[in-house]
């Protein structure tokens, strides 16, 4: 009986599939399932698989009749999952040699955590660029408000931390963002401070293919984790509080004004229902705000006067964006 189950959905994926699984194979931990999903590839990816099969009796294909999609797959890849442990990986990225090994160490002599990822590298057509999220949970809890803070191909989970939630269709390119930001509610999560994923970047990613409907799955993803401070997901000062935890720049002066009354809401929330650490919760917050001050549509004496002596914010400024701020609203 295998260990792990490593999950991986594929779609017309020959040009670059066999690198992937090459990296799968090529773990220092080798007791595992690979669990190959291919979505009814119209190319070589189907006879790719079959001649991996007969090299190596770990890998199992389950084949689709018709297109439905990466999120379904991984769900359907869950559920066939015999394993406690289940490591998630593109048909497109390289998994470097140790990965699972030191994933799997650290899940195994931390009960607590549910979810362990690791930083990754770019590669392809971008320019090799490792992208370093925050290690411990408290602080992924509060990254997650802005973004989704542990890269999907580098996470390994327990099922049975992760119960019921699945992907949810609706929300590609941005499912992964949801189903994480509803599980570190349950669970928690780790990310081993190491690059051990290669994301490859071209021009059939999914998260370019189907950007347009990335930016309102990530509002509705914001508005959600806010739930847990006992706001409505149709309250009216909504977007006074997405402002508040997440950058948005060329606000007026009344929407920075707006913005600031709902950070001070939100901390006083978090008081109450001790859902993030406060300390951690309110730097993130004051750094939004500085930002957001920084980046005002408005420029003006009025505007000055108000980031002075009202909005209690000034003594917080560095001199440079002070001095800044003052040249700027002076012409």
């Amino acid at each position: 009986m295998p260990d792990l189950t490593v999950i991986m959905p594929v779609y017309n994926g020959e040009k670059f599939i066999s690198e992937s699984i090459d990296s799968v194979l090529g773990q220092t931990f080798s007791n595992f399932k690979l669990l190959v999903l291919n979505d009814n590839s119209q190319d070589q990816t189907a006879k790719i698989l079959e001649d991996y099969k007969k090299k190596d009796s770990r890998i199992e294909v389950v084949t689709k009749l018709e297109n439905v999609g990466p999120a379904n797959l991984r769900n359907e890849g869950i559920t066939l999952a015999k394993t406690e442990y289940i490591a998630l990986l593109d048909a497109d990225d390289i998994a470097l040699p140790t990965r699972f090994e030191k994933q799997l160490n650290f899940l195994k002599i931390n009960p607590e955590h549910g979810v362990c990822g690791t930083w990754f590298t770019f590669f392809g057509d971008k320019k090799n660029k490792t992208i370093k999220h925050e290690e411990t949970h408290e602080k992924l809890k509060i990254q997650m408000l802005s973004n989704c803070c542990i890269g999907n191909p580098t996470v390994m989970f327990k099922k049975s931390h992760l119960g019921d939630l699945r992907f949810e269709n609706d929300f590609v390119p941005a499912e992964d963002y949801r189903l994480w930001s509803q599980l570190i509610a349950k669970t928690k999560f780790y990310n081993i401070q190491e690059s051990l994923l290669l994301y490859r970047w071209h021009p059939n990613n999914i998260s370019q293919t189907k950007a347009a409907n990335l930016k309102k799955s990530e509002e509705i993803i914001r508005k959600k984790q806010l739930i847990h401070l006992g706001i409505a997901f149709d309250d009216a000062n909504m977007d006074n509080y997405l402002n508040a935890i997440n950058l948005k720049r060329k606000l007026t002066k009344n929407d920075i004004i707006k913005t600031i009354e709902a950070s001070k809401t939100l901390l006083k929330l978090n008081t109450s229902h001790q859902v993030y650490n406060q300390n951690m919760f309110k730097l993130h917050i004051d750094k939004v705000i500085l930002r957001t001050i920084r980046n005002c549509k408005e420029n003006n004496k009025s505007y000055y006067k108000y980031i002075k002596n009202e909005s209690g914010y000034f003594s917080k400024m560095s001199t440079l964006d002070a001095v800044v701020l003052f040249f700027k609203c002076l012409f």
